[in-house]
């Protein structure tokens, strides 16, 4: 089985205040410009690596004139990304000049973790990793490749109990338990990239509230089809957990369940990728739409906002 986290999906506001952030100031490739295929006059941003790999992808739903959320139990935390262990001091010193809103570097098994914030309020962090210096980086703005972001180191959610959802992360998903530190409770995937997950025990703490800033679901990876359909069995037969029927996002293939502790869960196919409609080399430079909204483009163009 092909582990670990496929993509996140997040909640912003305006999409060109998104879209200076995540590319301009994090220094993302924005892989795909398409629309929310339920609601189509507003984008769907994907940033990610050069090739959009899975476990590098964040994406957004951009509505300009959106509330803020609420983190609480039931949501994901915090979104992290893996930088060389050496690029701490570059990336504070970054925030500082960008007046983007973060903290001190604390330790947190074993890592150096910068927890920050994007303009949505969005909790995010970049974990220092060693030995990760020769990954490949995407580095097409102002930020030197050694200092790059390395894709996903994952996310941390919180929950009122661990055990729940450590059940599917642990015999459906492929995660292993892998400690605790306080009220973290940490497990791995074989894989380097998005390859972790923590679970924050709340206990009763409050229900979140979708908003702004907010993460929408979390997406893990199966290899194809088949290998996405045996996780529908293993949820059903294991758990009594049924997902929605499988849907096409044109690039990837997915269901969708609520695990037991209420964070909403994709299982998303690696198959077909970002390049299936746009050479790899020109990834997220055009407006691309599934094939039963072609007919709509000049109306989509109209009402989307300028992102040239």
């Amino acid at each position: 089985m092909t582990n670990g986290i496929h993509h996140v999906t997040a909640i912003s506001g305006p999409a060109r205040r998104n879209l200076d952030f995540y590319r301009g100031v994090l220094g993302l490739r924005l892989v795909k410009k398409t629309v929310n295929f339920d609601d189509p006059g507003t984008y769907h941003l994907y940033f990610g690596d050069a090739a959009g790999s899975p476990g590098t992808i964040l994406t957004f739903f951009p509505w300009e004139h959106v509330a803020p959320g609420r983190l609480g139990v039931g949501e994901t935390q915090e979104t992290t990304f893996r930088i060389p262990e050496a690029a701490v001091g570059y990336w504070t010193q970054r925030f500082v000049e960008k007046s983007v809103p973060h903290d001190a570097p604390v330790r947190r098994f074993g890592e150096t973790v910068l927890g920050f914030r994007d303009p949505d309020g969005m909790r995010l962090a970049l974990v220092g990793v060693p030995g990760i210096e020769a990954e490949a980086a995407w580095s097409a703005g102002d930020i030197p490749a050694e200092h790059a972001v390395r894709g996903f180191h994952g996310v941390s959610l919180l929950v009122k109990e661990a055990a729940p959802t450590a059940a599917i992360l642990t015999d459906v998903l492929g995660f292993a338990a892998a400690g605790s530190e306080g009220a973290y409770h940490r497990f791995r995937s074989g894989t380097a990239l998005g390859g972790v997950v923590d679970l924050r025990v709340a206990g009763d703490f409050l229900r979140g509230r979708p908003g702004g800033g907010s993460v929408h679901h979390v997406a893990f990876r199966a290899a194809d089809d088949a290998a996405e359909m045996e996780i529908v069995r293993r949820l059903a037969e294991h758990h009594g957990i049924r997902t929605t029927e499988q849907k096409d996002r044109n690039y990837f293939r997915s269901v969708y369940f609520r695990e037991p502790g209420g964070v909403l869960f994709e299982i998303a196919t690696d198959i077909p990728g970002f390049a299936v409609d746009e050479p790899a080399a020109s990834l997220g430079d055009a407006l691309k739409l599934p094939g039963f909204l072609e007919p709509r483009r000049a109306e989509l163009e109209r009402v989307l906002p300028d992102l040239s």
